[in-house]
């Protein structure tokens, strides 16, 4: 039998918490479509053709549910979250001290981030609207508490909340588009259209990876609500591919149509403010709320409280990425950040390498180590240095910038990385409970 301690336990999902696959990939889908993907989709069509940009984003999205999917049938299997079960790649303490804290921080900056982005601009678009100004701080506090509070009610708050704004999301969206077309003469401005500057198809599934890079890699905090592994593969193949070639080619046409790619903006400019507002905030909570889950639970972790605790941590997570949009520091720790989610891909890789190559994937080879296992700590490291490499990372340091090497994808240049040096380093040091002979 697989073997966790007493902490780890208190993390496991029990069975009549399972979810069915449609309610995981609703909250898939929630995460997809915000602004942010929207922008990287305005970014692809100013470089590219439609049929071009489809073909990128569905490389770049099949690429991350290939791993998504293989994090998040280990979840399934286990029941622990993604922080948990990196304690037996890196050692509970690795796992417990590092990995959750890497997670809770990057997923709380990013909290903070939207949060302020959500608050300027329900701050401007108000006063358009009414002529009503609200300070741009208060507007943080105000809708960051609102998306926490959702998040409080853990897996079940996020899955209600996107089962009744996904829907509303996607018709706005649709909306949105047509309105824009259909103002700007779009059917004659697309088909007549040429990039101005070229962008390869590898820059764009690189573009494509790195927006989804993170939450990818915490699959298991959500897939271990999951029935089974089939369910886990339809959650994420089709809470992903679909959600994100429709968002991205949204905001491609709308780059191309109208120069903007932000819907709330183009639906204001079209008259109808008041949806294009519902759109702004809809499309932030539903992803805003993920990041406020997953910086809870990893601060759980990190903090050695169990599930039934979790919300408490859930509801600071949320107030920090409040507060520290409220007082506008976030501009200068995006770097940081940047960094942080450069880091996260790579401890994919070696929680691969554990429980699928050397543990040949079965739940009964798995167990969370004591203490720290240095292979996988050597090759976690190795691994986020070749994806910081390699994906541009080094450019917000210019300390180290001329550190940066253009090859391929850089998230995904930290996973391969990681793997096979963990299977390489674990096999050197004599490491055999993963080599199927069980417990």
């Amino acid at each position: 039998m697989s073997k966790t301690n007493n902490e780890s336990r208190a993390f496991e999902i029990r069975e009549d918490e399972r979810q069915s696959w449609p309610s995981i990939a609703m909250v898939w889908i929630g995460a997809m479509i915000c602004v942010s993907s929207l922008m990287v989709g305005g970014i692809l069509g100013n470089g590219m053709t439609l049929p071009q940009c489809a073909i990128t984003v569905l490389i770049g999205y099949g690429i991350v549910c290939v791993y998504m999917s293989f994090m998040g049938m280990q979840g399934c299997d286990t029941g622990l979250p993604t922080a948990v079960m990196a304690g037996s790649a890196l050692g509970e303490t690795g796992g417990k001290y590092i990995i959750s804290a890497i997670l809770a921080i990057a997923c709380i900056g990013w909290f903070g981030i939207q949060a302020a982005v959500c608050g300027a601009s329900f701050s401007s678009m108000l006063e358009a609207m009414t002529g009503v100004s609200i300070p741009i701080w208060l507007c943080a506090v105000i809708w960051g508490v609102i998306m926490v509070s959702t998040a409080c009610f853990g897996f079940k708050g996020l899955k209600w909340l996107n089962y009744i704004a996904v829907p509303l999301l996607i018709v706005v969206l649709i909306y949105g588009l047509i309105t824009a077309v259909v103002r700007n003469d779009g059917v004659n401005v697309i088909a007549a259209y040429e990039p101005a500057a070229s962008m390869g198809i590898l820059s764009g599934v690189s573009l494509t990876v790195g927006s989804f890079a993170v939450g990818g890699s915490i699959a298991g905090d959500y897939c271990r609500f999951a029935r089974n592994r089939g369910d886990v593969i339809k959650s994420s193949v089709l809470g992903v591919l679909p959600s994100g070639l429709l968002i991205l080619l949204i905001g491609a046409v709308l780059s191309i149509v109208t120069g903007e790619y932000d819907i709330s903006l183009i639906l204001t400019a079209a008259g109808v403010p008041a949806i294009g507002l519902i759109a702004l905030i809809a499309a932030t909570w539903t992803t805003n709320v993920t990041n406020a889950y997953s910086g809870g639970l990893s601060l759980s972790i990190l903090l050695g409280l169990d599930e039934k605790r979790s919300h408490v941590c859930t509801a600071v997570a949320g107030i920090v990425g409040t507060l520290l949009a409220a007082v506008g520091i976030m501009d200068k720790f995006q770097a940081f950040l940047t960094l942080l989610c450069a880091l996260v891909p790579a401890f994919v890789g070696v929680m691969i390498a554990d429980y699928w190559i050397l543990g040949k994937g079965r739940k009964e080879n798995f167990h969370v180590r004591p203490g720290v296992f240095w292979p996988g700590m050597a090759a976690f490291l190795v691994g986020a240095f070749a994806a910081c490499l390699t994906s541009g990372t080094f450019t917000y340091f210019p300390a180290v910038a001329f550190l940066n090497v253009n090859f391929f994808i850089g998230p995904i240049n930290g996973i391969v990385v990681a793997m096979i040096l963990y299977a390489a380093l674990s096999r050197l040091a004599g490491d055999r409970k993963r080599q199927g002979r069980g417990m």
